[in-house]
């Protein structure tokens, strides 16, 4: 994997870079479609290729694991070829959905054991299986096996995650370093810091990542209920810390409004479900605002769904039958809803970059931020 910074923004600590995986070349700052089960919901990898355009996907582990089965992906030689997609796949290291089972796992320095949500059966996760896990996916991006921290959470607490969270880092290095890509490409491995809301583990956490050398770096444990000025507080910390000629992905962030104050904080990579889950339940992101389709308002409004043409370059539909589809219950309007939202946002990080490639972002930013978090 390579990463080459291109451009920073003079107002703030915006970058544009490029980052190239054997399978593409990525424009950053990015957003990262979720494709958690080998399918982007609702969405064609032609749509995704073709329509919005995505570079990179994010698959998970977890899941993945469970279903269809290591078996499975690796007969087909890998992820990429079990779902026909030729462009970059990141895989989060299923942390995060083993530890938001609660009651059905346990914690302990040799891993996590947890029951299947689908069937109840009983499995273990240790760093060095979830390296193992992600070679045979074959994912060109690779995520440390991590606690995220619940919020809110006591700094005992938090302090004895972190320390277990860089234990595993340290094996899952080891057994990365160890191991072989299996299907031709190159693999890449991403470390997590942690240290949920509390400034000095933050910092302990990005020096400890820092000294690892990995070729990128990933902020997780936010956007997990702390208000937003916290976390931007938290990516600040580490990013001062974290090395600048590596990307740095911030993990399961957020709304429009979120990716752009964080790309003013420094960071590169973003992936989050509310683009598609949202737009299933009828809400739809646009440059002027935020419009809840379901709304009486637009039963009569036959302008199309998105007016500025950030989306379907080819075909508008309008307002009106958005809502008729959302309101009857039609795959079709899930479908239109989600190709709009994740063309949206990705329309919204090419801007990003080009507007640092300017030296503009910040003005543009602070223009665009009170429109994002209008309600039409």
């Amino acid at each position: 994997m390579e990463f080459k910074l291109l451009h920073s923004d003079p107002g703030s600590k915006a970058r544009a870079g490029i980052l190239k995986t054997d399978h593409s070349e990525i424009q950053t700052p990015v957003f990262m479609p979720v494709g958690t089960a080998a399918s982007v919901k609702g969405i064609h990898q032609r749509e995704l290729s073709e329509d919005i355009n995505a570079p990179i996907i994010l698959g998970n582990t977890y899941h993945l694991y469970l279903r269809p089965g290591l078996d499975v992906l690796k007969s087909a030689g890998g992820l990429h070829r079990f779902m026909n997609w030729d462009r970059s796949i990141l895989t989060d290291s299923g942390g995060y959905q083993v530890f938001s089972l609660a009651a059905n796992r346990k914690l302990m320095d040799e891993g996590a054991r947890f029951n299947s949500h689908i069937d109840g059966s009983k499995h273990l996760f240790t760093p060095e299986s979830v390296v193992d896990t992600q070679r045979l996916i074959g994912a060109d991006i690779m995520m440390a096996f991590d606690e995220c921290t619940p919020w809110p959470c006591d700094l005992k607490y938090a302090k004895d995650s972190l320390a277990l969270t860089h234990r595993w880092l340290d094996r899952g290095l080891k057994q990365f370093s160890e191991t072989e890509a299996l299907y031709g490409h190159n693999q890449a491995f991403f470390p997590i810091v942690q240290g949920s809301v509390f400034p000095e583990l933050r910092k302990e956490s990005a020096h400890f990542i820092a000294e690892k050398g990995a070729v990128g770096n990933a902020i997780g444990g936010l956007s997990v209920g702390e208000p937003a000025e916290e976390m931007y507080a938290m990516i600040d910390v580490v990013n001062s810390i974290l090395p600048e000629d590596r990307p740095r992905y911030l993990m399961g962030v957020g709304t429009p409004v979120n990716i752009l104050e964080a790309i003013a904080l420094g960071v590169d990579m973003f992936d989050c479900v509310m683009p598609t889950r949202n737009g299933r339940n009828g809400m739809l992101f646009t440059a002027k605002g935020i419009v809840n389709i379901r709304n009486r308002k637009w039963m009569e409004d036959h302008s199309p769904v998105d007016p500025d043409g950030h989306c379907f370059a080819d075909i508008q539909y309008s307002r009106a039958y958005l809502r008729h589809l959302i309101i009857s219950g039609e795959m079709l309007g899930a479908q239109i809803a989600s190709i709009h939202n994740l063309s949206f946002y990705l329309w919204l990080v090419r801007s990003a970059f080009e507007e640092i490639k300017k030296g503009t972002f910040s003005t543009w930013k602070d223009r665009m931020i009170p429109a994002l978090s209008t309600r039409l």
